[in-house]
């Protein structure tokens, strides 16, 4: 990140699209790629793009059950008899060549043996032994699937920043490629703070919780295929705040953070982190979720997300989940949005987007509909846990009354 760009003047609160390109700004892909078999390239990031070696289909094959034969010998009207002089089946095609007056006998995906040029379905014939007629209906080419006429030799079949799905390497598979170049795993570091934070197995004390933003953090980042470092929760002193960032910088090119970034936080969070690197603390205008901390600690990025709960998984899928996935070299897509009516009536106060839990399912009628979880404070996890989709209200909105036609952002899309 530029000094230019820690400098610039900036409104009191971010819009989330505001914070989403000023973190696009600051952040380059990482470099580094391996080659993997393609079974153990599954969700990762193609680091280059992938060419067809071979034509889809190799050869020109029959579309249809029926039979092939020489466009020449259709019948101009009523209908014309052929000798049946072979069979051609997928995978062992028929050798000789088809010559005027003949036909073969052939099965979808079979090769059009030499000299054929059309198939015509064998509901469009009529066979008497070795005898095949055929009427006027069928013409030249018909059901004939050309050579490259799916993906043809050389191209482009899918692009750097993919990241592979199931479906690419089937595809990936149909061409004869065994592996691929892929973008290294992105290394990511993160840890909890706070005096009052303690790791399960642990006994609580009196003013003590469970840290739970760790086990989610985890599992986003699990589902996002990076390598991840857990570094556990550190304690409110200097030393061990000053050493954690220090370590976790040196190991990872991404460090997160969960708690701290409040005004009323330890000051020596931000003092940290302001003398380790460029480092902006912001106020989103998002609900839940309004401070965050972004920036550089040397060549590692930072994220510091808010420490409660709810707030944490929310501005990690609105502000780090897409950040990672451009680090990473994935071509980064708008996630899925629909716009449903909600059947609860949701209270909004004008000023900052709210990204309401919601559940988005079928009415009896088969139409989409979504309803609030209830209660929606930063601190409710089990309204995340109940939730598939964040139901997105704007700034301006205010309260919604139920019937209401609103935007959701399904879970789903997401990871």
């Amino acid at each position: 990140m530029s000094q230019e760009q820690n400098s610039t003047p900036r409104p009191a609160l971010l819009s989330v699209a505001q914070a989403l390109e000023y973190i696009r700004a600051g952040l380059k892909p990482i470099t580094g790629f391996e080659q993997r078999a393609l079974r153990d390239a599954l969700g990762r990031v193609l680091a280059s793009d992938v060419s067809s070696p071979i034509d889809v289909p190799p050869h020109a094959n029959s579309a249809m059950d029926g039979y092939a034969l020489r466009a020449a010998d259709l019948p101009p009207d009523g209908e014309t008899a052929l000798q049946l002089i072979g069979t051609a089946l997928a995978g062992h095609p028929y050798s000789g060549t088809v010559a005027s007056g003949q036909c073969v006998r052939i099965m979808t995906g079979a090769k059009l043996p030499t000299g054929a040029d059309t198939v015509v379905m064998q509901e469009n014939a009529r066979r008497e032994g070795d005898t095949v007629y055929i009427g006027n209906g069928p013409r030249q080419g018909d059901h004939v699937r050309l050579p490259g006429e799916d993906i043809a030799n050389g191209q482009i079949v899918l692009q750097q920043g993919r990241q592979l799905t199931p479906a690419d390497l089937g595809l990936l598979a149909s061409l004869g490629i065994a592996e691929v170049k892929v973008a290294r795993r992105l290394r990511v570091a993160f840890f909890s703070t706070g005096d009052e934070l303690r790791s399960l197995g642990e006994t609580l004390q009196e003013g003590q919780i469970y840290d739970s933003n760790r086990y989610t953090l985890y599992g986003m980042l699990s589902r996002l295929g990076v390598e991840i470092i857990d570094m556990g929760v550190v304690r409110d002193r200097r030393e061990d705040i000053v050493t954690a960032f220090r370590q976790g910088a040196a190991v990872a090119d991404v460090l997160i953070t969960s708690g701290g970034v409040s005004v009323g936080d330890a000051d020596y969070v931000k003092e940290t982190l302001e003398s380790l690197g460029k480092v902006n603390f912001w106020k989103i205008a998002m609900k839940p979720g309004k401070p965050l901390a972004f920036g550089l600690l040397g060549e590692t990025a930072f994220f510091g997300l808010p420490g409660n709960p709810v707030s944490s998984m929310a501005t990690f899928y609105q502000l780090v989940q897409p950040a990672l996935q451009q680090l990473m070299g994935q071509t980064v897509q708008q996630p899925l949005r629909l716009r449903v009516p909600c059947m609860t009536r949701l209270k909004k106060t004008p000023g900052r987007a709210d990204y309401q839990r919601g559940i988005l399912e079928y009415d009896a009628a088969g139409q989409l509909t979504v309803r609030s979880t209830g209660a929606q404070g930063s601190h409710v996890l089990s309204s995340m846990s109940r939730a598939n989709c964040f139901i997105i209200l704007p700034a301006e909105c205010g309260n919604v009354e139920a019937g209401t036609l609103v935007e959701v952002q399904p879970f789903a899309g997401l990871i």
